[in-house]
Formats: structure tokens, C-alpha cells, sequence
């Protein structure tokens, strides 16, 4: 490594890594690798409850009372004390009063008297159950039960949900749309959460031209940014695109130096495999600890993680993704998504959600690698989900990750597979 390196090698004693090999890693072995060296954000702020959606707590939600915060009915229908039910007798209460939601009443009902109640309503003192007006029957102000009633039925007592000073959500999770319910019940209307994680990110190579350009031989359109942006933005990131970076030494070190003085997470696609310029892996060397890595996947074989020193004191992760499309897509997926949550302080970010299904096409697959191939899940004529692939599987065939709404998980052990076959699926809908 470079003396110019400013950076301690964060590598050299991994806990868990003492078969490290980094021209075959597995995939989980990867995840594991990089989460080692993560830690969320320190810094914090304070949100308005509606502002907080996406976002992850800094401190724990603590219930500021009971909730309810008084013991009230489940229905509409009538309160009453459960001892006066008669065993074989046919229970008959005089309606003394009514009770509405939001309302109470200080009069206690006495043995043999019974109130009529909404949902939502106080209990009035002497009542301990309240029968479902449908369950009675009504004349002259009396009501008759038709069915056995029992003590405490149809009544949410005080504290029943969330008692108080109960954590009703703890600190690093992310909040939902039932959590803005949820907290706005306790009363409170301002959260503490972690600042939004600030991601830089660019592409890399001469062959790279602007959406909009006109193409010249040997060149592409740069579709990465693009896919990179939407993903960040899905994540609720703080996104800063450095623009399409060509293979000239001084203007790739300005815009990483730049990327790694203003962000906690850099990201580059292309540049990291065997083969092309090695202007991006001096670079890294020079300025950081980077570890490339061969994993073992398809599509996705390289990657690139560590740490990056900026012009200033701040240190960034960085991820080097490979250059080809879907590459870009499920390397993120697999590797920088996870890494990226722990980042915005979920300290046990839940995985991709993944179930075994039946595959209605045959497989073609080498053992000793992970493969996540582009799959269609979908219901038969029967209700039961299935899995087909989408077609060609080529890590350039963007179109493929469109179709798709999972990917179809085929672990080191698994070759070709028949029709039929159970595979595992992760899905992808709601996350990309």
C-alpha cells in the first residue's frame, strides 16, 4: 500500500475472517465481512411526527400514559355487572342511563341496572362487562340477554394496549405509516431520528454518454446513475450524483476525494474488475483501505469495499460496484442495501424476504456460486405462487430487472434444476 495512505488498514485482524480468501468469498461471508466495520450516524435531529416517515428513531418512544387511559367498551351495547347474571335464569337489567364515546357519568349503576353504552365510552362505576346491543332485547326500558353473557366480555381495560412507561418502539427502528398512528396516540408530536445517511455517487469510463447525447461509436448510455438514484431515493437517503467520471487520473482523485469529503457512504460503478484501468485501484490504494473482492455470485463477481479519506478529516465507506447493469443492481441488493440500513442506525436490518416456491421452468446453473436470477412470481389458476425466470440472464440485459419481481436464490450447492423444482425467491416488490 501507498505511504500517502492516511488510513489505518481496518482489515488486518477481522474477527471472523481467518479463511478469508478474497479470489472466491462466499456471499453471506461478504455480508458478514462488511458489517464489522459499520456503525450508524451520530448525529441526530428532532422531526415534526408527519416529517418522520422512512425514518430511523434515535431514542426510544416510551408510552407517556396508559392507553387507553381508562377502562372503556369495545361496543356498542350495554354495561352492566356480571353479577347479576343468574345461572339458568333469564337475565333482565333496567337501562338507567347512556354513555356515549368521549363521555363519562358519575352516577354508579346499581344491582339490577345496567347502561346503555357506545364504543369507545367510559365504563361508569359498578359495571364490569357490557353485552353487544344485538345480544338483547329491548321493552320498556329493560333489556333481556338471548345469550350467556360473562364477566370482563367486550371491555378494553386501562393500560391494555400500552402501559405506561412501556418502550412502545425502541431506537433504530424505522418508522411506518402505523407508527405515525401508533406515536400520535400517545399524544407526542415530535421524534428524535438519526440525520438522513449522505450518499455520493458516481459512474465510471470513456465509453459513458449523457441520457440525452448523441451516441458515439463504442459508447453507452450511462443507465447506472439512473437505477443507483432510484434505489437511494426508495432508501430515503440524502443523494449526491457526481456526474459520469471518464478514465483521466486527476479528474477520478478530485471527484472521489470530493465524494468522500461531503458523504458517509461513496459509491462508484465500474472500474473494479480485472482487467479494466487501474487508475480507480491506485486511487483507492492511495487514498484509502480497499479490499477487492471475487465474490462468489453471478452477476455481481466483483466488488470493492473499505474506507475512504476526504480532503477533510471525514472517513466514507466505499463500495465498487461492477460496471454492467444488473451487476450494479443486485451487488446494491445483496451488499450495500443491508450495509447502508446499519449505516442509518437499524442495528439488525430485517433481510429480503425469501420463501421457497415452486420454479416452472428448468435451470441452467454451475455449483460454487450464488446466482440470483430474475424471476417472475405469480399465483395459478389454483391460488398457489410460483416462479418462472424471465428469459436470458445476462448481467448487461437491464430489461430483466424490470420484469422481474424477485430474484430467484440458487445457493453454492445447487446446479441445473428440473421444472418443478422448489427454489427460494427474495421478493423485490415494495423494495426496489
Amino acid at each position: 500500500m501507498s505511504q500517502k495512505n492516511p488510513l489505518a488498514n481496518p482489515f488486518l485482524t477481522p474477527s471472523d475472517m481467518d479463511d478469508y480468501d478474497p479470489n472466491s468469498m462466499p456471499v453471506e461471508k461478504a455480508r458478514q465481512f462488511i458489517k464489522q466495520y459499520l456503525s450508524p450516524v451520530q448525529h441526530t435531529e428532532t422531526l415534526a411526527l408527519r416529517d418522520s416517515l422512512g425514518r430511523v428513531l434515535a431514542a426510544n418512544i416510551l408510552s407517556p400514559a396508559n392507553v387507553p387511559n381508562y377502562d372503556n367498551s369495545a361496543m356498542d351495547g350495554y354495561a352492566f355487572n356480571a353479577d347479576d347474571i343468574i345461572a339458568d335464569k333469564p337475565t333482565r337489567l333496567k337501562v338507567t342511563m347512556t354513555i356515549f364515546a368521549g363521555k363519562s357519568s358519575d352516577i354508579a349503576l346499581k344491582s339490577g341496572e345496567c347502561a346503555r353504552i357506545m364504543t369507545g365510552g367510559m365504563m361508569p362505576s359498578g359495571a364490569d362487562s357490557v353485552i353487544m346491543q344485538e345480544r338483547v332485547t329491548v321493552e320498556d326500558g329493560n333489556i333481556t340477554f338471548t345469550e350467556t353473557a360473562k364477566r370482563g366480555m367486550n371491555v378494553r381495560y386501562a393500560g391494555e394496549d400500552l402501559q405506561q412507561g412501556r418502550t412502545v418502539l425502541a431506537a433504530g427502528h424505522c418508522v411506518r405509516a402505523a407508527d405515525l398512528g401508533l406515536i400520535a396516540s400517545l399524544g407526542i408530536a415530535e421524534v428524535s431520528v438519526y440525520r438522513k445517511l449522505k450518499v455520493a455517487f458516481f459512474s465510471t469510463g470513456d465509453e459513458l454518454a449523457g441520457v440525452g447525447e448523441v451516441l458515439k461509436i463504442g459508447q453507452v448510455y450511462d443507465s447506472n446513475r439512473y437505477t443507483l438514484h432510484g434505489m437511494l431515493n426508495r432508501m430515503g437517503v440524502e443523494i449526491i450524483d457526481l456526474g459520469a467520471i471518464p478514465d483521466d487520473p486527476a479528474l477520478l482523485e478530485s471527484t472521489l476525494l470530493a465524494a468522500a469529503s461531503q458523504a458517509e457512504v461513496v459509491i462508484t460503478s465500474g472500474g473494479v474488475s480485472v482487467g479494466e484501468a487501474d487508475h480507480m485501484k491506485l486511487l483507492l490504494a492511495k487514498h484509502g483501505q480497499v479490499v477487492f473482492w471475487k465474490i462468489a455470485m453471478k452477476p455481481g463477481r466483483p466488488l470493492a469495499y473499505g474506507k475512504i479519506q476526504g480532503n477533510n478529516d471525514n472517513t466514507a465507506h466505499y463500495f465498487g460496484l461492477p460496471g454492467n447493469p444488473v451487476a450494479v443492481m443486485v451487488t446494491f441488493y445483496q451488499f450495500v442495501r443491508e450495509a447502508m440500513l446499519v449505516l442509518m442506525g437499524q442495528a439488525n436490518p430485517p433481510p429480503l424476504p425469501t420463501f421457497q416456491v415452486e420454479c416452472t421452468k428448468k435451470i441452467k446453473k454451475m455449483t460454487g456460486r450464488t446466482e440470483f436470477q430474475r424471476g417472475i412470481l405469480f399465483s395459478d389458476q389454483d391460488g398457489l405462487w410460483k416462479v418462472k425466470p424471465t428469459g436470458s440472464q445476462g448481467s448487461a440485459i437491464l430489461s430483466s430487472m424490470s420484469l422481474a419481481n424477485c430474484f430467484i436464490v440458487l445457493n453454492e450447492s445447487v446446479g441445473n434444476l428440473e421444472a418443478g423444482s422448489l427454489v427460494a425467491v427474495q421478493v423485490l416488490d415494495g423494495i426496489v
